[in-house]
């Protein structure tokens, strides 16, 4: 299962962007406003929940600066990663667009594609808080 964001931009440089997303636990800034939990479990893991879902532990994988940051789960159980594209736009700005690339059974994919596409479009959304 794939899934995109919209591109959204930010007035940052793509590498002051990327340094915030490197730093995992900005991505408390970026989580919506239901978040029941998030939680540091090391410089490059955390672990966040949504009210009404399970517990999602991610931990960063890739760092390609400036232009890429990829989490992915830090559990086989459920495998997927959401990749952060940066593009510079201008000195002091920056587009920036979230992937989610999973594995996911059919029927497992048809019960979370709505949630995790409403979930990347508010990281996306929430990126010019960091």
């Amino acid at each position: 299962m794939n899934l995109e964001s919209p591109k959204v931009t930010v007035e940052k440089s793509a590498q002051e962007l990327f340094d915030q997303l490197t730093d995992v636990k900005n991505f408390e800034k970026l989580m919506p406003d239901n978040i029941a939990k998030f939680e540091l479990l090391g410089e490059d893991t955390f672990v966040f929940g949504l009210k009404g879902m399970p517990e999602i532990k991610l931990r960063l994988k890739e760092q390609v600066a400036p232009n890429k940051v990829v989490l992915g789960a830090a559990s086989d159980k459920l495998p997927f990663s959401l990749t952060a594209q940066i593009d510079e736009l201008a000195p002091a700005q920056a587009a920036v667009q979230l992937f989610f690339e999973g594995e996911f059974n059919a029927m497992m994919a048809m019960m979370i594609k709505g949630p995790i596409s409403k979930f990347l479009e508010t990281l996306a959304q929430n990126m010019p808080k960091l």
